[in-house]
C-alpha cells in the first residue's frame, strides 16, 4: 500500500462507516467518487469561466465604448444569480417591446392603407 494516503483513505472510510452505521458497498463508493469528480469538473469549469470573464471585463474597461458591457460583466461577476435573473427579465422585456412595436407598426400600416384606399 502507499502508506499515509491509503491509511487516510481507510480512516475516512471508517469514519464514514461509523456515521452511517455500516460499510459502503463498492457501487456506492464508485458513485461517490463519480459525484466528486463531476463536482470538481464543474468547479474547474466555473473557475475557468470566471477567469475569462475577468479578462473580458478588463478589456472592456480599457475601451470606453464598451463600458456598458464592462458594467454588466462586473455586475454578473459580483452577483451571478441576481444578475442572471435581471438579464433574463431585461431580455424578455426587450422581446416584448419589439413584438409590441411590430404589432403597432402593422396596425398603423393597415390603418394608413384603409385611409388611402
Amino acid at each position: 500500500m502507499d502508506g499515509p494516503t491509503s491509511r487516510q483513505s481507510i480512516e475516512q472510510q471508517f469514519a464514514r462507516a461509523q456515521e452511517l452505521g455500516r460499510w459502503l458497498t463498492d457501487d456506492e463508493l464508485a458513485a461517490e467518487d463519480e459525484q466528486e469528480s463531476l463536482r470538481l469538473a464543474e468547479a474547474q469549469k466555473r473557475k475557468s469561466l470566471r477567469t475569462r470573464l475577468i479578462v473580458l471585463t478588463a478589456v472592456c474597461v480599457v475601451l470606453p465604448p464598451l463600458w456598458p458591457l464592462a458594467l454588466a460583466l462586473t455586475l454578473y461577476l459580483l452577483f451571478p444569480n441576481t444578475s442572471s435573473r435581471l438579464f433574463l427579465a431585461a431580455g424578455v422585456g426587450v422581446i416584448l417591446a419589439v413584438l409590441a412595436g411590430l404589432g403597432l407598426s402593422v396596425w398603423l400600416l393597415i390603418w394608413l392603407l384603409s385611409i388611402l384606399f
